[in-house]
């Protein structure tokens, strides 16, 4: 007897229905000025609380430090130039598992997924609630380090409500996102704003001699990438939108090049004003830098701005659970994981497998280590898909060359990208070879999923088996298959960022 499952009207569908889906017309509404505002909206984060200890502690000195934030920026644009011409050739949803797959199939697109499905965006996430833990609890420990057990426990808390934010309503998403934002820049500007009214009354010692004790070994740079490369994450999500920008060939990559140049200005600013008032070693001393700032200059905002800063957190943590859960509803209507995952709630449809999916896969990453060790081995899987991204889209000018390119940069960028990201992996496996060897293991383990997942013909009684247990799921969930409404409900999120 074939299985059915309820679609989104209530009515049974068999289980070997067609997963395709028909999206709503595009439109072409978002400009120059709201595009610039998407992109720095999403990317400024919690990166530039965390990853200025994690640089200078690779590099070893200011000025060091101060040029790996330029080179890192410069890097950034390089990708998400190569990122604009991908997503004007393929619109639709999923980001660089779209790309791989057209380049280079079905398997090369599942291990794309895996890494991003359980390293990358789980790392990410889970960093973010570790951070956000760590400056709430630094006012209340102010002479010592808060229990790494109260940290974990603070920051699967606030996972859990926004996950279950975005699983009730995605009006409350963007009506918090707004709120956060302004939080975000406020914190950043007070901070930049007393870093230089400290220099202008002669702080200015960390800057002479500022590259004394400088570590320029290939593994101490690739390190110091890493952390400044998660500060700048988030370009690539705007792909998710290409397909809206009123005149894409123009105001994208112009666009793109604004607002990762305005991020970079921002963050060399910020690390200036870090460095006007704390010395490399202060900084590496302190689990909350913007804390340890705020008790050295005005102690009175030592616990206004840590509150900001954990409010901007958040706003890291909403942005990635609202756009990355849709990544998994994209895999699922491909077959690449299990269709319970497609699936959205009745009345609210919002996608509460793939965001309980998500929240479990956090818990587990916040468990591993610290948050330096989960960055690590999140840029070593980053540069594995971003080397079969670049080296997919080289390919792809040989495989299609007829297609329709609105966007095209030079192929010797993605070359070059190609080899550099590829270069960064060697060295990290010879710098850091446990989390090298722990993230290859995970990363490893996307091959059996894969021939046991979709490769695996299964057989009428483990496919009933699945069946059943879907059915089990929907009814427990109160989910059904909707029509495909991820664009719109993206589009909308990420223009109430720039309200």
């Amino acid at each position: 007897m074939t299985k059915q499952f309820l679609n989104g009207n209530g009515k049974l569908a068999k289980s070997n229905s067609s997963l395709h889906v028909t999206s709503p017309k595009e439109v072409q509404h978002i400009g120059l000025f709201n595009c610039i505002c998407i992109i720095i909206g999403i990317i400024i984060g919690a990166g530039i609380f965390v990853s200025p200890v994690g640089i200078i502690k690779h590099v070893g000195s200011v000025g060091m430090s101060l040029t790996m934030w330029g080179i890192v920026g410069v890097f950034s644009v390089l990708c998400a130039l190569c990122y604009a011409e991908l997503g004007a050739c393929f619109p639709q949803s999923g980001g660089e598992y779209i790309y791989v797959k057209k380049a280079w199939g079905d398997f090369c697109a599942f291990m794309c997924l895996w890494m991003n499905m359980i390293i990358i965006f789980p790392v990410c996430v889970a960093t973010a609630g570790l951070i956000f833990a760590s400056y709430v609890l630094k006012p209340f420990y102010p002479e010592c380090e808060p229990p790494q057990e109260v940290i974990r426990l603070i920051a699967a808390s606030v996972v859990a409500l926004i996950v279950a934010i975005n699983s009730h309503n995605v009006n409350w998403v963007t009506k918090l996102q707004k709120f956060i934002t302004v939080c975000k820049v406020f914190a950043l500007v007070i901070i930049i704003v007393i870093g230089f009214i400290w220099m202008g009354k002669g702080n200015v010692e960390s800057f002479q001699n500022s590259f004394e004790d400088s570590d320029y070994s290939a593994g101490a740079i690739t390190l110091a990438f890493y952390s400044g490369f998660w500060a700048f994450g988030g370009w690539n999500y705007f792909n998710c939108v290409t397909g809206e920008v009123i005149n894409p060939k123009r105001n994208l990559p112009l666009g793109i090049m604004i607002s990762i140049t305005v991020v970079t200005v921002i963050y060399v600013t910020v690390n200036v004003a870090y460095f006007s008032v704390l010395t490399p070693m202060e900084m590496l001393q302190s689990s909350a830098v913007a804390v340890t700032f705020l008790e050295r200059t005005v102690v009175s905002l030592a616990y206004v701005v840590p509150f900001l800063i954990a409010i901007s957190v958040v706003g890291g943590i909403n942005g990635a659970v609202m756009l990355v859960s849709r990544l998994f509803v994209v895999a699922a209507k491909n077959n690449h994981l299990p269709r319970i995952i497609s699936m959205r709630h009745v009345e609210t449809s919002t996608p509460i497998p793939s965001l309980i999916t998500m929240f479990v896969l956090v818990i587990i990453m916040q468990s591993v280590g610290d948050i330096f060790c989960l960055i690590e081995m999140m840029g070593f899987s980053l540069s594995v898909v971003l080397t079969m991204v670049f080296a997919g889209q080289v390919w792809l000018r040989r495989k299609m060359p007829l297609l329709k390119r609105p966007i095209i940069v030079p192929v010797i960028i993605p070359a070059l990208l190609c080899i550099i990201n590829g270069a960064i992996l060697f060295i990290t496996i010879y710098q850091k070879y446990e989390e090298s060897c722990l993230a290859l293991i995970i990363i490893g383990c996307g091959i059996p999923a894969y021939l046991l997942g979709p490769m695996w013909k299964k057989p009428k009684l483990v496919q009933g088996a699945l069946d059943s247990v879907t059915i089990f799921l929907q009814k427990l969930l109160l989910v059904s298959e909707h029509e495909d409404n991820e664009k719109a409900e993206v589009i909308g999120f990420q223009n109430d960022i720039t309200a």
